[in-house]
């Protein structure tokens, strides 16, 4: 699974709050949420925001609490990914719960720009940054979850398998 888009980079300790404020919280529509994704944190990302589009952060991206708002809004928006030097467990689970998918990297994380175009191919971890015609490294992701990924995210997945839960 190869994903293409230009970066958008954010610094260490983006909590949930500043992905998606608290204020929208009573939302519970995909399409709500992602109209207010990052407002405070940097105004002009949704405006510019295009479909694909990557995010580049430092360490402990998505910490703060524990809700599933704020990977559902990025991806929502349009985000095709998010690599990092490292995330909130929490965060990091929910997001590929929902289908969207993380690298950790911190030499990625270090060495990409703001603006740059970037390639990423989950299933070999390799980021390959276009603009500057550098290579970087990342864990792949393993297959399972390459498909998991594929079919949108968990509950999609397993809807897609026949498998359900139980209540």
């Amino acid at each position: 699974m190869k994903i293409e888009g230009r970066i958008w980079k954010f610094g260490s300790d983006v909590d949930t709050d500043a992905i998606i404020p608290a204020r929208y919280l009573n939302q519970s529509d995909p399409k709500e949420l992602a109209k207010h994704v990052m407002e405070e944190e940097r105004p002009d990302f949704l405006r510019k925001l295009k479909k694909g589009d990557i995010l580049l952060a430092d360490k402990n991206f998505g910490c703060g609490s524990s809700r599933e708002h704020a990977p559902l809004a990025l991806k929502t928006a349009g985000v095709s990914c998010i690599i990092a030097k490292s995330f909130a467990r929490i965060f990091y689970r929910n997001s590929l719960n929902l289908g969207l998918p993380l690298l950790e990297s911190p030499e990625a994380s270090e060495g990409i720009k703001d603006g740059d175009r970037v390639r990423v191919n989950l299933a070999t971890g390799e980021i390959v940054n276009l603009t500057q015609n550098k290579k970087f490294r990342a864990n792949p992701i393993p297959t399972f979850m390459q498909d998991l990924l594929k079919d949108g995210g968990l509950i999609l997945h397993l809807r897609k398998r026949g498998l359900k839960g139980k209540r």
